[in-house]
């Protein structure tokens, strides 16, 4: 019986107790789940026919609609997102006191600051005149913004201080450092974490439809709710149909995460020497030797000693 070197292995008994244990939970898991099966089935959520909406051109159209919606308010507050990070970061880090407080407490207002109650107070115009596309990108590009400066923050903190202080060393200025030096290093080991927050940048666009804005969640709720065929709302179906492309969305978002990280590994894995290095290595090797034979002859005798 091996232990590890964090807990002792379980004996006989305990592990009779987790197999019960474990037992006992998915069949409670299963129960539950054809329970809610059979209340669905009840109310007629499984009926073939209610699959038939999703052949109507203008519930297909209305689809790609919302989709395209999506997207469109994904890239805007995805991008602006990511360029007010690196601003609030810069200011974050700023050696000017002032600056660096307003860019702290603006930080830490907003991700204190439930995203929905920003959306719906620039829809409602407390601080100016949005459209609901607008409120929405505005809302999403603070928020993520924000949490996105303290990734970056936390990349930067990260890089070993000794590249910095080489740099200025070498009459660099802070800026260059930071385009140079300190932002490419904190953007690669924090690629994963800027990723999971584009895919809740992605997934957030859902909350569009409190200020009416026709995104997929919008959308999903139009049709789940004014299409009821044979008197039976088609709700299991559309939450099917819509969680599908929001999952296949967050997939290929994992996908592009994975193939930049792919390539930034491969990036770091060296560089390649010129041509002429073996025949540098060569001449610098026969210059030693020559160096060596014209010592004065007593150079010899004194290593020896």
């Amino acid at each position: 019986m091996s232990a590890s070197v964090l807990f002792d292995a379980p004996g006989p008994r305990a592990r009779a107790r987790n197999l019960i244990l474990s037992v006992v939970g998915t069949l409670a898991f299963l129960g539950l789940f054809v329970w809610i099966g059979i209340r669905l089935n009840d109310k007629g959520q499984f009926a073939g026919e209610l699959w038939d909406i999703f052949n109507y051109a203008g519930i297909r159209e209305n689809i790609l609609d919302a989709l395209l919606s999506t997207l469109k308010v994904f890239a805007m507050a995805g991008v602006l997102s990511l360029v007010f990070a690196v601003i609030l970061c810069v200011a974050r880090l700023s050696d000017h006191k002032p600056i660096r407080w307003v860019a702290t407490v603006f930080i830490d207002l907003f991700r204190s600051i439930p995203l929905l109650i920003t959306i719906y107070a620039l829809w409602v115009g407390i601080v100016g005149d949005f459209t609901p596309m607008w409120a929405l990108v505005v809302g999403l590009t603070v928020y993520n913004g924000c949490v996105q400066a303290e990734v970056l923050r936390a990349g930067i903190n990260a890089v070993p201080k000794g590249q910095a202080e080489a740099a200025y060393a070498l009459g660099l200025r802070k800026t260059q450092v930071n385009a140079s030096i300190l932002f490419p290093q904190a953007v690669r080991s924090m690629l994963p974490t800027i990723i999971s927050q584009l895919v809740v940048t992605l997934k957030d666009t859902s909350l569009g439809f409190m200020v009416l804005y026709p995104e997929l969640l919008y959308s999903a709720r139009l049709i789940a709710n004014n299409t009821p065929v044979g008197g039976v709302y088609p709700i299991v179906q559309t939450v099917i149909v819509f969680g599908a492309i929001y999952i296949a969305l967050c997939l290929a978002l994992a996908w592009l995460a994975n193939w930049i990280e792919q390539r930034g590994r491969k990036s770091k894995a060296g560089i390649t020497p010129a041509a002429g290095a073996k025949e540098l290595k060569e001449v610098a090797a026969a210059g030693t030797a020559d160096l060596a034979a014209a010592a004065p002859a007593g150079t010899a005798d004194i290593r020896k000693e």
